[in-house]
Parts: C-alpha cells; structure tokens; sequence
C-alpha cells in the first residue's frame, strides 16, 4: 500500500468515525469535520498520489503550474487545456479575480523563493502565501491550501502546505500530488534534493452527500497498489521553462474513479 493511500484513508476513518457534524457553513451542505489533520511524506522514498481511487493527475499539475508558473487567473488558460475545475467561479470578466496566480504575480512570490533558497538556504522566512488580506474579497473563493513554508536540511528541499480548508473526498487528493510536485520542481531548479512534504490542514471535512463515495474507498483499503514514480524532465533548470510534458507519472496504477459531487 502506498503510504499516500495508508495516512489519507486514516484521516477519512477519523473523520467518519469521530468527526463533528456541522450543519451550516458558506456551501449549504452540512459537513463531517475534524480540525488539525497533518501528514508529512519523504519524497525521495515515495511520491504521495492516492491508488484507491484515480486522481487526475494531469489536471491537477495543470492547475498548478497555471498558478505558480503562468501566474494567472484567467479561467480560458485553463479552459483551452481541458480543465475545467474552476468553471463554478468564474467572474464575468473571464477570471477568478484577485486570487491565486494573480497574487503570486502581484508580490513575485516565486522568484523570490528561488532567489532566497539560492543565496540564504538557511533563511527561516522562505515563505509563499497566497492570503493577503488587502486581495481577499476581490478574488471569487478566498483560497484554501494558502501558504508553503520552505527548509533546506541537508541538502534537501522541505516544504510544508498548510490549508485552511479541505474537501477531503475531492480537493485534498488533489492538493497533496500538487503541491509534492511543487516541491520536487523547485528543488530541481534551486539544486536540491527533494525532502519532506508535509500537508497540514486546519478544517478535514467530508460533506454528507460524499459520505457513500469515501465508504466505497475505505473498502479498496486492502486492494491498494503501490506509489508510482515521478519523472520531471531534468533538463529543466529555468521554473518558467517547466511543461506539463515535463512532468509525469509512471506506473500509476489505480482503483477507478468515484464520483463524488463539489459544494460550491
């Protein structure tokens, strides 16, 4: 079993089992949720995609390099891809607003993380965040997974996510291939080895008409496959120069999706 699949699932039970029911939040979809959820993988051992369900990889390193590399928040980039996650928040001007890549962009958040592992590897303030308070009703959804805090330890890049915010069921298995990627590149373009990820999460909820679809994953628990393997170009030194060709999976063996419905 992938140890993706083994810290995921536990949270899922936890959740499930002990979770507090909340009734009302902004979706209208009462929720199961549980606060302070944490899991941290080796990337240099393992790279963290769930096998108990298919997780769109694809799509999912697309949202993020429409992030942190285009840097933008118009919804067409991702429309002309085929991803269309982002079609429910969409302004009438074509975007998301003030949020996302458009705060990376505005405070040149990624060339100063890179700037900064480069010449100050020690640096305790190597940090990108994506809450900025003068940006946040300007943008259609405040965001969730919102900052990475970043270490150099012997060699290796570290990076923890802390998302204030989780739909486990659909937006967290997303989040932890991504922001593992994330990782990987940076470290690659800084000359680092990939370390630590780990994903910190204030709110793990499950909303009640996910419910079925997580018991129908518990249920493959057993049935897991192993962690595939992650291939990223390594010719690729510039972060700007990174395709989605660039990035892959191999081996990515998977149970079959699960439909599960999105609360907006």
């Amino acid at each position: 079993m992938s140890n993706a699949d083994k810290q995921y699932l536990q949270i899922i039970k936890d959740i499930l089992d002990h979770g507090f029911y909340e009734a009302e939040n902004r979706t209208g979809t009462p929720t199961y949720k549980l606060p302070h959820k944490i899991m941290q993988f080796n990337l240099e051992q393992e790279f963290p995609i769930l096998t108990t369900k298919f997780v769109a990889f694809k799509t999912a390193v697309k949202e993020l390099l429409w992030i942190y590399k285009d840097q933008s928040n118009d919804v067409k980039k991702l429309q002309e891809q085929n991803v269309h996650i982002w079609d429910q928040w969409v302004k009438e001007d074509g975007t998301i607003g003030t949020a996302y890549g458009w705060v990376v962009n505005k405070y040149d958040q990624v060339n100063k993380l890179i700037e900064g592992l480069r010449k100050d590897p020690q640096g305790r303030r190597h940090i990108m965040s994506l809450w900025q308070i003068p940006h946040l009703d300007g943008g259609t959804l405040h965001p969730c997974a919102f900052m990475t805090l970043w270490d150099v330890t012997d060699g290796r890049l570290n990076c923890m996510l802390v998302q204030r915010s989780a739909d486990m069921p659909l937006g967290c298995p997303f989040n932890m291939a991504q922001y593992a990627v994330l990782t990987h590149l940076i470290a690659q373009v800084t000359g680092y080895k990939p370390g630590l990820f780990t994903h910190v999460i204030n709110n793990a909820h499950i909303y009640e008409n996910q419910i079925e679809g997580m018991k129908l994953q518990l249920t493959r628990e057993n049935e897991a496959y192993e962690a595939p393997k992650l291939w990223i170009n390594p010719d690729i030194k510039n972060f700007y120069d990174f395709t989605i060709e660039d990035i892959k999976l191999v081996d990515y063996k998977h149970h079959p999706s699960i439909k599960m419905e999105v609360a907006v």
